[in-house]
């Protein structure tokens, strides 16, 4: 019975294998068709020259990158880390506690807190931050309301500032840190915590050798899910930053539809791909299997 029972499970293993690149084979194709195919296109077009009225010149070159590393789009970049780092710390800060809230004390409540989370993301991005920047704007709903309690004597300005970029970054993406750091903290065993503070471990103790160890797979997972569209968002820094604030993707959107200079752009968006690549080749690699899981 034994050795039947063996074949039978090199039988099933057999036929899981023949069939997985059926199960896998649409999601490759789809991944194939709109994700590698156009980033060869931009990277192919990134060794190219443009012509004075915008053609390109199919003449193989390196030009475009050293434009690309010039010391002015340099700074973008390094402006743009920048903001993302910012945005993803903010996220952390407000998101965790409000994911802990909720997963240990929401109780019959929680889905409903979920739903309020996650339901903002359910309007229209552009919507969304033409509604902030009414609200903050010089004469929005914000000033008109400090204004009236006299809490200031002018109208603050926040538009078109770096703060007004970092707001619209941590308010566009912090349901996404909240919904795997509260899949993290759903999961976690409430045993462990019991065990803790049976052994003597205070509150603080607790949380800092139990839960945030058994929670880093959410916390990378919501970095890399809050930190690299961060990187390469063009669209807040173009509504709330406006010509002031510039980030490495408003510098790719200008070079493509203003300027014209499409092999400056596809070698500005490699160098950015590159850096979102290597960042979340670092990210998975310190959060390990749980950050990809919480991920899917």
């Amino acid at each position: 019975m034994a050795a039947v029972s063996v074949k039978d499970k090199k039988k099933t293993i057999n036929v899981s294998s023949s069939r997985l690149p059926v199960y896998i084979g649409p999601i490759t194709g789809w991944i194939v068709i709109f994700v590698f195919v156009p980033l060869g296109v931009v990277l192919y077009f990134s060794f190219l020259r443009a012509g004075l009225f915008g053609e390109i010149i199919n003449i193989f070159t390196f030009e475009n990158y050293k434009t690309a590393f010039q010391i002015k789009y340099a700074q973008i970049f390094l402006r743009s880390f920048q903001l993302a780092c910012e945005a993803n710390i903010l996220c952390i800060l407000i998101g965790y506690p409000l994911a802990y809230w909720i997963a240990r004390y929401g109780g019959r409540w929680k889905t409903r807190l979920m739903s309020l989370v996650i339901r903002p993301s359910w309007t229209c991005y552009l919507i969304r931050l033409y509604a902030f920047k009414t609200i903050v704007g010089r004469t929005g709903l914000l000033n008109s309301f400090l204004l009236s309690i006299k809490l200031i004597s002018a109208p603050l300005e926040i538009l078109f500032t770096p703060t007004a970029v970092l707001i619209g970054l941590v308010y566009t993406w912090l349901p996404f840190m909240i919904l795997p750091l509260y899949a993290s903290l759903e999961g976690l065993n409430p045993r462990l915590l019991e065990a803790a503070e049976d052994l003597g471990a205070t509150p603080f103790q607790t949380f800092i050798k139990v839960t945030l160890p058994l929670t880093k797979g959410g916390l990378i997972a919501g970095s890399i899910l809050v930190f690299i569209p961060s990187l390469g968002d063009w669209l807040v820094p173009h509504v709330l930053g406006g010509r002031r604030v510039l980030m490495a993707g408003s510098l790719v959107a200008y070079h493509f539809m203003e300027v014209g200079n499409i092999p400056v752009g596809a070698s500005l968006a490699v160098s950015l791909s590159t850096i979102v690549i290597l960042a979340l080749y670092i990210l998975i690699k310190v959060g390990g299997k749980g950050a990809l899981e919480r991920i899917v």
